[in-house]
């Protein structure tokens, strides 16, 4: 083990003795999803990178449906958002109207043992985090899956200063293919003296807390002016939809809503405005999601009834 593995070692078991990992169980969700007063809205839960795509046009959901909308999923943790989306889906019913929502992609296997329909809403940048005090600002896609894998330990061999690096990662949905597997393709391929996390609010702070950090998250969360951290660029290409577009950028995910096989008309109907409406759009260019669906086209004046 070399000097810098071996200063890593010593600042994990200095962090783990000071960080406990908080408690955290699915019952809340199943709570709140089973025992909601209005039984006449259409319910939505599932991740947290999705909930923020569905909560930031419920409004104008609720204006196309003529339905309240209630979601869940601000707070979701490893996993539980999309498990707890694809529960939500299968249990629905014409008079229980839910659906789901999903960070990852899912299998076909996945899809047909749990009867499923899949309606991807749009490619999500995998953000690549440093602490903000590091020198480095761009990392090649090569240099980034060298520091996952443990190849790389010291940021001297990134261009930066002579400082171990800390890996820190939420390998969540092991199972499932996409998301942090663009980066490298299986858990077992990351660096086994790393730090894991189980959500992505720990994986802001926990890069914060240390100078040599690099971690992950996607591009719709919403970081706050004291957290510290920056993102990097990679290959030189900004996380952004037009270089996900055009091939660029290397890391991503897919959101998607899902249902059951027998979805109720206004489920649908608000699953397609997610899809491919105005308020969508508005918010895909905030975060930078590449939409993959096209956008509803207003019909031309001529036919547009007075």
């Amino acid at each position: 083990m070399n000097t810098g593995q071996r200063i890593t070692g010593i600042c994990l078991c200095v962090f783990f003795a000071f960080f406990p990992w908080p408690a955290f169980s699915t019952d809340t969700i199943d709570h709140s999803t089973t025992d909601h007063e209005n039984n006449n809205a259409l319910m939505g839960v599932g991740a947290h990178f999705a909930w923020i795509l569905f909560d930031a046009i419920k409004t104008d959901l609720e204006t196309k449906t003529g339905r309240d909308i209630i979601l869940f999923g601000e707070n979701s943790m490893l996993g539980v958002g999309c498990n707890a989306g694809i529960k939500a889906a299968r249990q629905a019913t014409q008079s229980r109207e839910t659906f789901g929502f999903i960070c990852c992609s899912l299998s076909d296997e996945e899809i047909e043992k749990e009867q499923l329909i899949v309606y991807p809403l749009a490619k999500e940048p995998i953000l690549i985090l440093t602490h903000k005090d590091n020198p480095v600002d761009n990392l090649g896609s090569d240099q980034v899956r060298a520091i996952f894998r443990g190849d790389l330990v010291s940021w001297a061999d990134a261009d930066g200063t002579d400082k171990p690096i800390v890996v820190v990662t939420r390998l969540h949905c092991k199972k499932r293919p996409g998301h942090w597997k663009t980066i490298l393709p299986g858990h077992k391929e990351f660096r086994q003296e790393r730090l894991n996390v189980t959500s992505a609010a720990l994986m802001v702070q926990r890069v914060g807390d240390f100078s040599g950090a690099i971690g992950h998250t996607g591009s719709t969360w919403k970081f706050k002016s004291e957290d510290r951290i920056k993102v990097v660029t990679v290959d030189g290409f900004k996380p952004t939809a037009e270089n996900l577009r055009n091939g660029k950028y290397p890391f991503y995910r897919q959101l998607s809503a899902i249902t059951n096989r027998n979805p109720s008309p206004d489920v649908v109907k608000l699953i397609n405005e997610a899809q491919t409406g105005k308020a969508f759009r508005r918010v895909a260019r905030q975060y930078e999601l590449l939409p993959l669906n096209p956008m509803q086209q207003a019909p031309p004046a001529s036919i547009v009834t007075q």
